[in-house]
């Protein structure tokens, strides 16, 4: 495959800068992300039918972007800090329009079918992103979105990078979905973004100050293993089948179709290790707040909205309890979060700030579950038709990863596992995942 081919590089601002919005005051959910990468999904599609000229068709994203922006005026903005006399710093989203990052290239060479018809993703895929490298703290200086179209000789590639400690998952393609929105003619937009956080009044004093320490320990901090990236798809039937033995063996009917298939999947990737029965090994998910602050917190909250919960087994129990009880215990785990706990952690967390950094993600024994298969993917038309494969960029990516996406087909999830070359070759070669999943 060739090399990328930068055509142009431009900032695009909100298109007229109205908002009423200046500043935002992140929250310990947002602030947490800070040492980590930006969030990077991309969109393939298919060239549109009536050729319509390059030039034309980049011209129409910029503008369809400007006016989105409109909308969403902490995408075109940056990260500010104030420096405070008790060695701490402070971290607010400053909504100025210095705007985001726009860049079109070309990929020649590269057909839609090397992306799709590969169960490796090709490492050309991380090519099709910009910023890569940073981590969210830059955005003092970096933008917070920034954009990439990439011309495949067959197709189109729209990678996004997204701040992720001014953005979760949700957001994210909240923002992607009514860009879709707004490029296919849509003047307004019919879930506009909800910035406003009374939900943090009496419980957390803004701005949090975050020890210089620890602002200083996310610059130095780096690990890169050789990791490889496969996409594992489950049909809506083999969801099914594993929900359905999950509940049976489990005497429940409470265990969801997600559950059950992480359960699986760490059970299959911990048996391949071989490990030691008593060893303890981990799976951090993260779980949405937004249901469980529903009186405070709408579904169209722009922010991060997510907390960590963790799970830790020994191997013995995890293997040998079976599929059904490692299930419910992750169902009971993500039930714990209540709003009472959820609430605790918004007012404990600024008496002493916890950044996740890479080497909390990065155990070796550990699972890291992100994303969903409820964000609104393949209904992304920009105006020439449904895109027809979801990738994400190379940010965030640590051995143990487990991104969940949703599939193409409905009903079906894709799982983007970031693993060792030999813990894939070794999945690769066990029946009872085989049984369930396709690599």
């Amino acid at each position: 495959m060739s090399s990328i081919r930068y055509v142009s590089k431009s900032v695009v601002r909100a298109l007229s800068n109205k908002g009423t919005i200046q500043r935002i005051e992140p929250t310990p959910w947002d602030l947490q992300f800070l040492p980590l990468g930006p969030i990077q999904k991309g969109l393939l599609f298919h060239k549109p039918n009536h050729q319509q000229e390059t030039k034309t068709l980049i011209t129409h994203l910029k503008d369809s972007l400007s006016r989105t922006l409109d909308f969403f005026p902490p995408l075109a903005g940056r990260l500010a800090t104030v420096q405070h006399g008790d060695e701490t710093t402070s971290f607010s989203i400053d909504c100025n329009n210095t705007g985001a990052l726009f860049v079109h290239a070309v990929a020649e060479g590269v057909r839609t079918s090397d992306i799709t018809q590969h169960v490796h993703v090709p490492y050309c895929v991380h090519s099709f992103f910009p910023l890569n490298g940073i981590k969210n703290i830059e955005a003092t200086s970096k933008p917070i979105l920034a954009v990439q179209v990439t011309e495949l000789d067959d197709g189109i590639f729209v990678g996004c990078t997204v701040n992720h400690s001014v953005s979760d998952g949700m957001s994210f393609w909240h923002f992607l979905n009514s860009w879709s929105e707004i490029s296919r003619g849509s003047v307004d937009l019919s879930k506009p973004p909800v910035f406003e956080r009374s939900f943090l009044n009496g419980t957390v004093d803004v701005p949090i100050h975050i020890p210089n320490s620890q602002v200083k320990q996310i610059h130095n901090e780096s690990i890169r293993l050789p990791l490889q990236e496969k996409v594992l798809h489950f049909t809506k039937e083999n969801i099914a089948e594993l929900k359905a033995k999950a509940n049976a063996e489990a005497g429940s009917d409470n265990i969801s179709s997600l559950q059950a298939l992480l359960a699986h999947i760490w059970r299959s990737i911990s048996r391949t290790k071989q490990l030691d029965p008593n060893e303890e090994i981990s799976h951090r998910l993260t779980v949405g707040v937004r249901p469980r602050l529903q009186s405070q917190l709408p579904q169209q909250y722009f922010g991060n909205a997510v907390q960590f919960g963790n799970l830790t087994l020994k191997a013995g129990e995890l293997l040998e309890g079976g599929l059904g009880s490692v299930a419910w215990q992750m169902n009971k785990m993500v039930a714990a979060h209540t709003e009472e706990k959820l609430k605790n952690f918004l007012m404990l967390w600024p008496k002493s700030p916890r950044l996740i950094t890479t080497s909390m993600v990065n155990a070796t024994s550990a699972l890291n579950a992100i994303g969903s298969h409820r964000y609104e993917v393949y209904g992304n038309d920009f105006g020439w038709g449904r895109p027809i494969a979801l990738r994400s960029g190379p940010g965030n990516k640590f051995n143990g990863m487990i991104v969940v996406c949703p599939g193409v087909e409905d009903g079906s999830i894709d799982i983007e596992a970031c693993l060792l070359p030999e813990t894939l070759r070794a999945l690769a070669s066990d029946q009872d995942f085989m049984g369930a999943g396709m690599l």
